[in-house]
């Protein structure tokens, strides 16, 4: 049965993870907030990591000991089919779909290698960012629609991929209470 006052207990909110791509460089940004209701509760918190011994950038949106979970299942995917990020976020799609564990876990994850990223979900949706002549962008969070409207707007600019990450997200954090500016950023 559902709560039906689901908004009794404070929710965690927090994240705005942005991926960018342009000029053959892709760049994935993080801010640091971590709030419970109306309180935030850490402002340097490390939502952006490597994996895969440095070859691959990932963010995460949502519970971190899920987000860690999951993770640890996309490095087992990565060393199971090296050099095919795509086929590996195709399989840990699956398992997380399938698999009663995870199913239940409360994330989503944007992973990058040099040639393509994709956003992760629940439902089981690997998906890749449209790209144009200009790159991509693509975004999670509380405030990824704000940071990932900037992107798209600075994407036809003179900026490269990681003074785009870093305006969108500054952008963002004016925005979105959920945000702030402690940014942690990492490129491929």
């Amino acid at each position: 049965m559902s709560d039906p006052n689901p908004t009794r207990l404070p929710g965690w909110h927090a994240t705005t993870i942005l991926m960018v791509r342009k000029g053959g460089k892709v760049v994935i940004g993080g801010d640091g907030q971590v709030s419970v209701g109306e309180t935030i509760m850490k402002g340097n918190a490390r939502k952006v990591r490597r994996l895969a011994k440095g070859e691959v950038v990932a963010g995460f949106a949502g519970s971190t000991a899920d987000a860690l979970t999951l993770f640890e299942r996309l490095e087992k995917k990565i060393e199971q089919f090296p050099g095919q990020l795509p086929r590996a976020c195709v399989e840990l799609g699956k398992d997380w779909r399938t698999d009663r564990y995870l199913r239940r876990l409360e994330a989503m994850l944007l992973v990058a290698d040099k040639s393509s990223g994709f956003v992760l979900t629940g439902s089981g949706d690997v998906l890749e960012p449209e790209a144009d002549e200009h790159g991509s962008a693509t975004a999670i969070g509380s405030g990824g629609n704000y940071a990932l409207a900037a992107a798209r707007a600075l994407l036809p600019t003179e900026f490269d991929a990681e003074a785009i990450v870093r305006r969108a997200m500054a952008i963002a954090a004016t925005i979105c209470v959920y945000t702030n500016s402690n940014l942690v950023l990492e490129s491929l």
